[in-house]
Parts: structure tokens; sequence; C-alpha cells
């Protein structure tokens, strides 16, 4: 017998076949059972008569859970009326395991009890859209970078350094040392861009924030490219190509899932190139007539990030940050040295910063002195340095946060449904 997944349903039409997966309900009417059965790559109906199985087998059929195990064989038919189209006309029914009472049930739930039974949730309709859409916005980052030369070299997870500031790390043993989760491959991007020209790493980062905004994990996944001979400006451009790919894909290839979770996708059809660009000053300018108080030499926080980015229907570009609020690598603007040669993208409808970057410091003895500067252990960059002394040239990168574009492309309301288990705040279980 041919074992087939439900996506593939549709090739099998007027055949015998067998499908396995887990129950998602039940209803009879009299002498006849429709079982909807998922596998994971889609959802049948299955018609089970006791002329069709015997009378054991529908007897078995009867008193199966939400989430039994079994396996079903019969012939697949053509139907208007039915899930996804189509039937199986069941004639051997195998249980593999009666499911317990299911913790998950078709009522209204606590955000708390939900994320107690994560490992359970995940099984839900809403959950598998969510993650099929990370699978495809992953999938289509590692196809965008491959397919314009750049070479995957993925960084550490133990660094001996900070990247994005010391108050943020989760510090370790490695040994007789000490040793931290890492905050970006970003540094050792830099090396690698020395080595092979343009590259990306894709990893998992970690970021000891005490936050509990809807934006922010302690563990969350980015991909980084990093491009020798470029400039802040090549980093602008790349970006806007980058996004305006990914939402294309998501677009094209998982309308299904985004309709299951109502997403409204005319908004993400404007998203093509090119962005609006604007100067930090200008989105300072523009914070202070909507009443918020900002002032120039402030960072932005999440609610000036949700005010800027209701302002336009596409990503936008913020660039030009003040140095000093910005990371000790960040290269000058060469007209005005205060500035920074760095840029944020904000995705639109509220949901701010998606991808972070800029051009780095190429001169060693200036980042030496941003070191110094910012009394971080020169012991530790000593080989960060070493790229200044040997053929260092112009270069520039960005980090883009997976969770935050699935919740942005999937309009949720917390990051917390971007990733199969999320790490909160003093939240570590399942």
């Amino acid at each position: 017998m041919v074992v087939v997944y439900i996506e593939d349903i549709a090739r099998h039409v007027g055949q015998q076949v067998t499908v396995r997966g887990w129950l998602r309900h039940r209803r009879s009417s009299g002498k006849i059972h429709f079982l909807v059965v998922r596998d994971g790559t889609g959802e049948l109906q299955a018609v089970v008569s006791k002329g069709s199985v015997g009378e054991e087998q529908f007897a078995q059929s009867a008193v199966l859970t939400q989430e039994s195990s079994l396996m079903l064989t019969g012939t697949v038919r053509q139907e208007a009326r039915a899930l996804g189209g189509y039937e199986l006309d069941v004639t051997g029914l195998q249980v593999v395991q009666i499911a317990e009472p299911f913790p998950i049930q078709p009522k209204e739930h606590g955000v708390g009890f939900l994320m107690e039974h994560r490992h359970l949730w995940l099984r839900s309709s809403r959950q598998h859209a969510i993650l099929r859409i990370r699978h495809e916005i992953i999938r289509a980052c590692r196809n965008f970078f491959d397919e314009r030369g750049f070479v995957l070299v993925d960084a550490p997870i133990f660094t001996p350094n900070a990247c994005e500031g010391t108050t943020t790390l989760f510090q370790t043993d490695y040994f007789d040392e000490k040793a931290y989760l890492t905050q970006s491959g970003q540094l050792y991007s830099e090396a690698t861009a020395a080595a092979f020209g343009k590259v990306y790493c894709f990893g998992p980062t970690f970021r000891a924030e005490k936050s509990k905004t809807r934006r922010h994990l302690m563990e969350f996944w980015m991909v980084e490219p990093e491009v020798a001979f470029a400039e802040l400006s090549d980093m602008m451009d790349l970006a806007e190509e980058f996004l305006s790919f990914i939402v294309q894909r998501v677009l094209e290839t998982r309308k299904a899932d985004l309709a299951v979770l109502e997403r409204d996708t005319s908004k993400l059809e404007r998203v093509v190139a090119p962005f609006p660009r604007v100067l930090y000053e200008e989105a300072v300018s523009l914070l202070q007539k909507k009443g918020n108080p900002i002032q120039i030499g402030d960072d932005f926080g999440g609610d000036e990030e949700t005010l800027l980015s209701n302002e336009f229907d596409r990503p936008a570009i913020v660039h030009r940050y003040p140095s000093a609020i910005k990371a000790f690598y960040m290269q000058n603007d060469p007209v005005r040295p205060e500035l920074a040669l760095c840029m944020d993208v904000l995705a639109p409808e509220g949901y701010g910063e998606i991808i972070g970057g800029g051009q780095r410091i190429h001169e060693y003895d200036k980042l030496m002195a941003r070191i110094r500067e910012h009394k971080l252990p020169e012991q530790a960059f000593r080989w960060y340095l070493d790229l200044r002394r040997y053929g260092s040239v112009p270069h520039a990168g960005f980090g883009m946060g997976i969770e935050r574009v699935v919740a942005w492309i999937c309009g949720l309301d917390h990051v917390r449904e971007t990733i199969p288990f999320p790490r909160m705040l003093y939240k570590l279980y399942p």
C-alpha cells in the first residue's frame, strides 16, 4: 500500500493509499463516522462506514479522542464539499494510540495556560500557519543570499566579549574562563568578510534584557550579512531588496497560511522598494510634532518606533543616529562626525525595528580609541583589532531578527508565537 502525505493527496485520486496522522476531530451520522485527520502537511476528511471496515474497526473509530494517532487505508476521491476538496473512503483503520483527554479544547484559553502547554499548542492550525510562514521566511533569507554569491559562515555561540553592550550578556563558565552567549555574529562576520568578500551568518543570539515588551525574547534568531568594500548606502539598498524579496516569497507561497491568520495581505503587497529614508533628526522632529517628548540625543524605544512606523505604508529606514547612542564599532559620518553611519529599518503597522546595521570603523587607531573610550577589555578584542592591521577596507552589514519579521508578516500581537519554544523573561518552561 502506498503511504502518502495529505499535501500530496490530489495526485492519488482513485487510488488506494495509507495516511498516517492524528485525529483533529470526529463527528458521527448514523452508521458513518467522519474523521478529520492531520499529518503535519495538511488535513483530510476520512469517511468510515461499518460496511467498509467491519464492526470491530468501526467500533474503534467511535471511541477515538482528539489527537489519537492512527493509520487509515482507503480510496481517495474528489469531494467539493470536503475539507481541501478530497475525501478518503476508509477500508482499513489501525489505531496507534488512544490519546488521553486533550488539555487544549476549541474554546477560549488564557495566554498563560497556552504557554504552559506550548508543546501541545503547536498542534493548532494557527500555530501551524505561523511556523510554516517562519519556515518560508528562513528559506527566503538563505535563498536571497545564496543566489547573490554570499557565503554562509556561521559565528560561534560562545564568545569572550560583548558586541552590543555588556549589560545584556548571559555569562557562563568555559572551563577556567568566563564566556558569554553571543549577542550577535557581527564581529566574526567582519573577519569572514575579509576572507570571502561577502558573507552571512545565521543562528541563535541571546540578550539578557529584563524586558517584558511584545517585541523581546531572551533567545532569538538573526541573519547577518557583512560585505567588504561596502558603505552605509550599500546596506540600505541591500536591506530594501532583501525585505521586498522575503515578503513577495511569503505572498507567493503561503497564501493559505496567511488566510488562516486572517492577515490583510494588501498591506504586505505594498512592501516594494524604494523605502522611505529618514534622517534621525527628521524622525525626532516628526515624533515631537506628534506630542512625543523625545529630544535630540535620545534613542528610540518601542513607543517611538511604533509612532514612526505607523507613518509609512512600507518599511522605513531611519539613519545617522548620534554616535553617542550607538555601538563602539560604528563609523562616523565624515561630514558630521557626531553622527554614526548606521541605520534601523522599521516595519510598518507599528511593528518597529526589524533590521539594525551600518558601516564599521575600519581604521585601527580609531577603533582602539573607541574600545578604550567604552572601557572594553582590549585583550578580548585583540583579534578584532587585527582585522584593521592586515588589509583593512571599509565594510558594512546588518542584522535582521527573524521573530520580529515573523510577527510583522503574520500580523501577530506578540513575538511569543513566532518561535516554537519562546524564551521570555522568567519563562524557561517547557
